[in-house]
């Protein structure tokens, strides 16, 4: 039998444990439930949602009542002390990632799950790196698209040639804040550009002056255009247009998401006048990128093995955000990778 893994919860908010009460009924865009931390937790065959935590006791104790954990904390290192769980679900806001994924990996945790933002600079994204790598800890970044089935059978098709060299990825997701919003859009650019190295970036951004502090932005700016290359020749650019859609582009034809999670185009180039021509779509089958995301870390407790979203991986996508960042702080220069500046810190004051 397999094994099932004890499970806690850091943080009894909207991530947490409350999202898919607002999502639910949505006719298109949702991904299928559950969709927050502790209902995946609940849901998913190989975790149990031992315990949780939350600085507002009555809402921790509410949400452990609602999910059937046996224990409520208002401390999660003391959570983590006595409870002693094989996993971790980090659901706060983003300046207290660092702190916990080091404490959790000190002190025994076997895997983390990590919601975005990652961090809130990239020396915070390299100590989280040391800390977990140091440990074997094993890690999945809650950027939840990468496990969600639609787009699982994109980078299949992407692995299998289908759509030949990849080219470009383009993201039609607006001008959202960088770190609230594009933090999922960067992922996207690395997946389906096949999770390589970042070569540089480039972009823009939207935000008030006056909202620099040094090397400390106190809002979490638009991102009005971005470019980023990647080591193996694919570039990924972000556009002004609305929607949360993406294509991704290949010698040999293109895959363009519709309405979000909802569809995928896929159109081949044909011979002998390059016309690109519609082609049926693999369907994708009715599953939960939380359980799935969860499935996957718990294989690799399994194995000692890799997981698809890992702390490298997180990283990578987290430094592409502060590239584009570091660029509009620069003029709008090209910022090699790895970044030299680890010490731009882009937090609001209620993080």
């Amino acid at each position: 039998m397999e094994p099932v893994y004890r499970t806690c919860l850091i943080g009894c908010g909207r991530m947490g444990a409350t999202i898919d009460d607002e999502i639910r009924g949505h006719p298109h865009r949702t991904p299928t439930l559950p969709w927050a931390h502790a209902a995946g937790v609940v849901a998913c065959g190989r975790t149990e949602l031992v315990a949780v935590s939350d600085i507002d006791a009555g809402k921790a104790e509410a949400i452990r009542a609602r999910y059937g954990a046996d224990t409520a904390y208002t401390d999660y290192r003391e959570m983590i002390t006595r409870e002693r769980p094989d996993i971790v679900c980090i659901a706060t806001r983003p300046a207290t990632h660092c702190e916990m994924t080091i404490f959790a990996a000190e002190n025994g945790v076997r895997g983390i799950y990590c919601e975005k933002p990652l961090a809130c600079s990239m020396r915070e994204a390299d100590q989280m790196v040391d800390a977990v790598q140091t440990h074997g800890v094993k890690f999945n970044y809650g950027t939840n698209r990468r496990f969600s089935p639609l787009f699982r059978q994109m980078r299949a098709i992407v692995d299998a040639g289908d759509i030949g060299d990849v080219q470009c990825v383009a993201a039609y997701c607006g001008t959202g804040s960088a770190q609230w919003w594009h933090t999922h859009t960067a992922d996207v650019f690395v997946n389906l550009a096949g999770d390589g190295p970042v070569r540089s970036v480039q972009g823009s951004i939207v935000v008030d002056a006056a909202a620099w502090d040094g090397m400390h932005l106190r809002a979490d700016p638009g991102i009005e255009m971005g470019f980023v290359t990647f080591e193996n020749g694919a570039r990924a650019y972000w556009t002004a247009a609305a929607g949360y859609e993406f294509e991704v582009t290949g010698t040999l034809g293109k895959l363009r998401t519709l309405d979000d999670y909802h569809s995928c185009q896929w159109r081949e180039r044909t011979e002998p006048w390059g016309i690109m021509e519609e082609r049926a779509f693999p369907p994708a089958p009715d599953e939960s990128a939380t359980v799935n995301l969860l499935l996957d870390l718990a294989a690799a407790l399994d194995s000692d093995g890799g997981t698809a979203g890992n702390m490298e991986l997180a990283r990578r996508s987290q430094e592409i955000i502060f590239g584009v960042i570091e660029s509009a702080r620069l003029g709008g220069t090209r910022v090699d990778f790895p970044m030299a500046n680890r010490d731009l810190r882009v937090s609001r004051d209620n993080w």
